[in-house]
């Protein structure tokens, strides 16, 4: 931190790692035609740390703050619509603005960026990635991945594959929904997990040789979709 032109007493600072995921509320405006549901933004605090103490900065006195935040896992993946950022705020008397938003990246861990270069290998493509509410989960949402093949093997016979990944120290659980209509999948595909509707779910310990997670996941997507359609 940075003094300015006066001393200034700040009495508090305080740091909330946010981000971003989409609710499910009714819509009083669609009451006359039935039932409906719109999306609501919400912002969710993922971390959050406070300096313990209050103080005066004078002119020009440069001062630094050690900060450790605690990432929790299951933060948002930041690809497609999926945003993660850090925002500072002070108590300052009489500041106009004490609040500094700062947008940051969140890259895929080991076991999903594996996952993802699967797919991707197969001719899957990201058409869509948005953090959903979801109940039951230590987080109030989930990411929904939406995948289109684009070439190789699946084209023409999936339309799309969604997925849910949801990540503790044990190991990586993902549940599918592959789509081979036109239809798509009836809401968002939270609300179908929140209430046991996906049924193929797959769960890859940590320990796993990240060279045989890919192979792991096609392979099961394979033989689940065979069964689905026997």
């Amino acid at each position: 931190m940075y003094g300015g032109a006066t001393e200034q007493a700040i009495d508090n600072i305080d740091l909330k790692l946010c981000c971003r995921y989409i609710a499910e509320a009714p819509d009083d405006r669609g009451a006359r035609e039935g039932h409906s549901m719109r999306r609501v933004p919400q912002t969710h605090v993922l971390a959050k740390w406070n300096l313990p103490y209050a103080f005066t900065i004078h002119p020009g006195e440069d001062r630094t703050f050690e900060v450790k935040l605690d990432v929790p896992w299951n933060t948002p993946v930041t690809i497609g619509d999926a945003k993660v950022w850090l925002e500072t705020g002070l108590d300052v008397a009489m500041a106009l603005d004490p609040t500094d938003k700062d947008i940051l990246t969140v890259r895929p861990d080991p076991l999903m960026d594996a996952i993802l270069s699967a797919f991707e290998s197969q001719g899957l493509r990201i058409r869509q990635v948005e953090c959903e509410e979801v109940k039951g989960f230590d987080l109030p949402f989930v990411q929904e991945f939406e995948m289109v093949p684009t070439d190789g093997p699946y084209h023409g016979v999936w339309r799309e594959l969604e997925f849910v990944a949801h990540r503790d120290e044990q190991a990586l659980k993902l549940w599918f929904e592959v789509d081979r209509t036109r239809s798509g999948a009836s809401g968002m595909l939270a609300s179908l997990l929140g209430s046991g509707k996906l049924k193929r779910e797959l769960s890859i310990p940590v320990s796993s040789q990240l060279e045989d997670v890919g192979p792991l996941v096609l392979n099961y997507l394979e033989q689940t979709t065979a069964a689905h359609e026997s």
